[in-house]
């Protein structure tokens, strides 16, 4: 990580990193992170398709029995997948594995619990203040904030990075987003708001379904005591976001912090009037935006035309 001084003022202060936090991580990946998650996922495809075969099922027939996809239970058995507490369940009823896959589940638990430490190292130092703050306001101009994604849109966003990530790394950093998500359930809550750009409802990230389930989470969280969301009107004759991203936390016993990413460039920032310039833009963003209940309005809309 770099650190510059202001050498206009003396007293701005940013850190900078590579990757790409929000959007998925293009460092060079961890080979200690895929081998350790590549064994164990692969382990338990094993099993699973033992059970399946010992059934007499083929890959089809199990994936009608269990509701899910041929090739979603053809990625879990190859170890492409991390196999949910949902699948594993009806695996365990379905092939009358004795309590096996049930203990599996608990072990993907205490994994996914593990994967909290597994942000690139570049981004750490943000997750960290993250996981302490007290408020947290966010502008997404393009990709719904990494905090309200779904398993699967953000699933559908490290897979598309380019370069490629591996299957294995894409997991790691699916496990690593869904256990920062655990600050929303804390209690005392944080102050938590959002101002999203209406194009990212349009955008179909990972397909039809995915979309689907991702715009009934803004819905979710829009619902949910304590929490803002807002919706920006691609049709505003003025936007004060369109300098990109940033996401605004306060995290305990320290001052206000901003932080954005350009590309592969993530920055964080505690100059305190660069600060103060991203809560001028924050607070104009929300008095352009949608009001909370028009916002969630349009998304139902979206909803009910699909």
């Amino acid at each position: 990580m770099t650190v510059e001084r202001d050498r206009r003022t003396g007293e701005a202060e940013m850190a900078e990193v590579r990757g790409g936090g929000e959007s998925g991580d293009v460092r060079p990946q961890l080979d200690e992170d895929l081998s350790e998650v590549s064994d164990f996922l692969r382990a338990i495809g094993r099993q699973i398709k033992l059970l399946r075969e010992r059934a007499g099922l083929t890959q089809k027939e199990f994936a009608k029995e269990v509701g899910y996809t041929e090739s979603l239970i053809g990625a879990v058995e190859q170890g492409k997948r991390t196999p949910q507490r949902e699948l594993l369940v009806a695996a365990e009823r379905v092939l009358d594995a004795r309590g096996l896959l049930l203990v599996i589940a608990e072990d993907i638990e205490r994994a996914k619990a593990r994967a909290r430490v597994r942000h690139p190292e570049w981004f750490r130092n943000y997750a960290s203040l993250e996981a302490a703050a007290l408020e947290h306001h966010d502008w997404s101009s393009y990709l719904a904030p990494g905090l309200l994604q779904t398993e699967d849109y953000a699933r559908a966003v490290f897979r598309m990075r380019q370069p490629l990530l591996a299957e294995e790394m894409v997991e790691i950093r699916v496990a690593a987003r869904m256990a920062r998500q655990e600050i929303l359930a804390r209690w005392p809550r944080a102050v938590f708001s959002w101002v999203i750009d209406e194009g990212v409802l349009h955008r179909r990230l990972g397909g039809p379904e995915v979309h689907r389930k991702q715009l009934e989470r803004f819905l979710e969280i829009g619902d949910t005591r304590g929490m803002t969301l807002q919706i920006m009107p691609m049709d505003r004759a003025e936007n004060a976001g369109m300098d990109g991203s940033f996401i605004l936390i306060t995290p305990k016993g320290r001052p206000q912090t901003g932080y954005m990413e350009v590309q592969t460039n993530g920055r964080l920032i505690t100059d305190a009037e660069e600060v103060r310039l991203l809560n001028v833009r924050y607070g104009t963003l929300r008095a352009q935006a949608h009001s909370p209940q028009d916002s969630l309005s349009l998304i139902e809309k979206m909803l009910g035309e699909r």
